[in-house]
């Protein structure tokens, strides 16, 4: 019963909502396109004065709706199984690309607010969370669109008064 009452009130929001107009995606939410699909990837994790970490994995998205893109990335961290989820869209009232990352190895929802370069190549996100000292700190995550077939991205910390890349990853789409 408690599903049909669920249903019904769904339906009957839906019908209010069609009589006027749904939203459609923007401009803005079409960039996302590009970063949907299947890919292989390979990063590195950077640690001053040890040579790079390597990982390997693979990343899955789609499209929800046309506003938000979902990925889920799957490999190993640094000999760890990982898996993590990746949501991002944009809102129209903050003209911000905003998103959310989750995974296997914290238990912290992080939040980000962001925005595309003129070129319409980076999307660049702000962030705060614990830092290695476990104190607040700044974190920037970038994903550039290299072309159909490739993309990368890049996780950097504010440390000392400059940002200090801590993971890049390449990906590549799968055949």
């Amino acid at each position: 019963m408690k599903n049909l009452a669920l249903i019904a009130g769904c339906l009957l929001t839906l019908t209010a909502a069609e009589a006027q107009e749904m939203p459609k995606p923007q401009k803005e939410h079409e960039w996302l396109q590009q970063i949907v699909g299947e890919w292989e990837t390979e990063g590195e994790v950077l640690e001053p004065g040890k040579p790079p970490t390597k990982t390997k994995g693979s990343e899955s998205s789609r499209l929800i709706g046309g506003f938000w893109a979902l990925s889920e990335h799957k490999g190993d961290f640094m000999g760890t199984p990982f898996t993590g989820i990746l949501t991002l869209g944009f809102n129209p009232e903050k003209k911000k690309y905003v998103g959310t990352w989750v995974d296997s190895l914290t238990s912290r929802l992080w939040t980000y607010e962001g925005s595309v370069d003129e070129a319409g190549k980076i999307l660049t996100l702000d962030t705060e969370g614990p830092g290695q000292d476990g104190k607040p700190a700044k974190f920037r995550e970038s994903i550039e669109v290299k072309d159909k077939d490739h993309k990368s991205y890049s996780s950097s910390v504010y440390q000392d008064g400059k940002w200090v890349t801590f993971l890049t990853i390449k990906y590549t789409r799968k055949k």
